[in-house]
């Protein structure tokens, strides 16, 4: 068959790629959304039982639809997540293509690329100008090379792949890793009553609250959302770490891990290797405790410093003061002594664009781009963190990223029909029709 001719593709059906999608289809630009399996799942199919955002919700904006709920405070379920953008999805008809994979991605000699893609109906090839890459920054799940030397009586799970405590079987359970999966996870699993241990890496943590509001509101009052990567202090090693770690549960509070401690969680240093029932760990528990509390006080100062300067009647000043110091620091754990049926990582993941035919790649390959947009023509990329400022890849900062690739598009494919005019704040906030094109 000859090959299918669209103008755009959107790969990935997650509300990065929708939002793009959003966009496109009100400026009246024909496209295709490709999803590899049913549009926003990873919400309901990715997240335990218990999931909350850890953001607030007023945090949540999408194009033409924004958190109006009763709480704009809290903290949404993982389920009422999925209602959210349910809701979403039935102000707009995205021309989507579901249950289809790309398996191929290669710019073609002269102008655009084509697109192999593998479905039900078989495999199909598209020619297109323009793409936008919007299946998640990092796909793949990392477990480490010697998970798989382990006693295989012991049941190892990914953090993506666990739902429940009910799912494991009866004993101890060990997490790995303190990024927002592995804490909320481990306080999951504590919280049921089950035996936690954990290795602790080298997240930082923030304060829910302080001084009277959720210190993610501070943040963003403060700019740091949308201070752009290029101007964020510490640059990209800064851009580099993993998320402070906290919680939206029951309302939201601090994950404090010393407390955890003395509620009788166990608590080690970093996993560096295992075979059969032992494990070895590194001596760096207290110095992660020592860091990941030095950073939580730390936001607490840069507030306190936004309050004198804007003259914010707030409560008074605190700092967070330990609970628990290690006595030792253990490097070693039998699992079968311990009563560990089960271990969970929760150690990230990483890049995978193999698929995709194009020098757009660093060493380390991921994206070269500049807010989306690749020196490769026609290539473009969204939902990825730290895209733009650290709201990409959260429900803060995509619209503004999704917008700002629907509008390199626009003008890519007819540079004298964008119309500045029609992209403004009341059209955005509203939800209302509005123009990329002029004359549309």
């Amino acid at each position: 068959m000859p090959p299918e001719r669209i103008p755009v593709v959107v790969i990935g059906g997650g509300q990065a790629g929708l939002s793009v999608s959003w966009y496109l289809g009100a400026a009246g630009i024909e496209h295709l959304v490709v999803e590899s399996a049913t549009l926003v799942h990873a919400w309901s199919d990715k997240r335990w039982n218990n999931f909350t955002l850890v953001t607030p919700n007023w945090h949540c904006r999408l194009p033409g639809h924004v958190y109006d709920g009763p709480d704009p405070d809290g903290f949404m379920t993982r389920d009422e997540v999925v209602d959210w953008l349910a809701s979403w999805l039935r102000t707009f008809t995205p021309p989507v293509r579901e249950h289809t994979t790309v398996t191929r991605l290669r710019q073609l000699a002269g102008d655009g690329f084509e697109l192999t893609l593998s479905g039900s109906d078989g495999p199909r090839v598209l020619h297109c100008e323009q793409v936008v890459v919007a299946t998640g920054g990092y796909p793949l799940p990392i477990t480490p090379p010697f998970a798989q030397s382990l006693d295989p009586a012991v049941t190892q799970l990914h953090s993506e792949q666990y739902f429940a405590p009910e799912q494991l079987p009866d004993g101890a359970v060990l997490v790995v890793g303190t990024g927002q999966s592995g804490t909320q996870i481990a306080e999951d699993l504590h919280l049921a009553g089950r035996t936690v241990h954990l290795a602790v890496g080298n997240a930082p943590r923030v304060a829910r609250t302080y001084r009277g509001r959720d210190c993610m509101t501070w943040l963003s009052d403060m700019g740091i959302y949308d201070t752009p990567a290029a101007q964020y202090p510490g640059g990209k090693a800064a851009q580099e770490k993993t998320n402070h770690y906290v919680t939206g549960r029951d309302g939201g509070r601090d994950i404090d891990l010393r407390r955890f401690a003395t509620e009788g969680m166990h608590l080690y240093g970093h996993l560096i290797g295992g075979k059969d029932t032992r494990l070895t760990f590194a001596p760096t528990l207290t110095a992660s405790l020592d860091a990941a509390d030095a950073t939580y006080n730390s936001i607490c100062a840069d507030i306190d410093a936004h309050i004198t300067a804007e003259g914010i009647d707030a409560p008074p000043p605190s700092r967070y003061r330990s609970v628990w110091e290690p006595a030792d620091e253990p490097t070693e754990l039998d699992l079968a002594e311990a009563g560990i049926t089960s271990v969970i990582w929760s150690i990230g993941y990483r890049p995978d664009y193999r698929w995709i035919e194009a020098s757009a790649f660093d060493g380390g390959g991921r994206p070269m781009q500049t807010r989306g947009v690749t020196q490769v023509p026609g290539l473009n990329f969204v939902g990825l963190p730290w895209m733009h400022t650290w709201g990409s890849g959260r429900f803060l900062g995509i619209d503004r990223d999704a917008r700002h690739i629907a509008e390199v598009i626009a003008q890519s494919l007819d540079p004298a029909a964008l119309d500045p005019e029609a992209l403004n704040t009341e059209a955005l906030n509203t939800g209302r029709r509005f123009r990329l094109a002029a004359g549309q």
